[in-house]
């Protein structure tokens, strides 16, 4: 292959890439009210651990946690929010970002008060 065709292959091969994506926001009803929705989850879902981590520091106890747990679940927060930098999804780096910091407070009350 001569330099000009690999750089036409490759050209080509991106072309080909970026025609999976789907438009945003989609023009089908029920996929445009998902792509809404899953950014309203992506605040909701870490508001529900708000209470834990109050529990932990307002009451100084973490009685009855596993800091174990806690920390697979840190953990796990972290790996997906990298998936989202490194894929550039905006609804799960929102929604694990949000998650991985109150996991990081809810992990060092378990420490600090255990």
């Amino acid at each position: 292959m001569s330099q000009s065709t690999i750089g036409l292959h490759h050209q080509e091969k991106r072309k080909r890439l970026y025609q999976r994506f789907e438009k945003y926001p989609h023009p089908d009803k029920v996929k445009k009210f998902v792509d809404g929705l899953i950014y309203v989850m992506g605040i909701i879902v870490p508001v529900f651990t708000i209470p834990q981590a109050m529990q932990i520091w307002l009451n100084k106890t973490a009685e009855g946690l596993s800091l174990i747990t806690w920390t697979v679940y840190l953990i796990n927060t972290v790996i997906w929010m990298i998936y989202g930098i490194l894929h550039k999804e905006k609804p799960v780096i929102l929604t694990f970002s949000l998650i991985t910091v109150l996991n990081i407070i809810i992990v060092v009350g378990i420490i600090v008060f255990n």
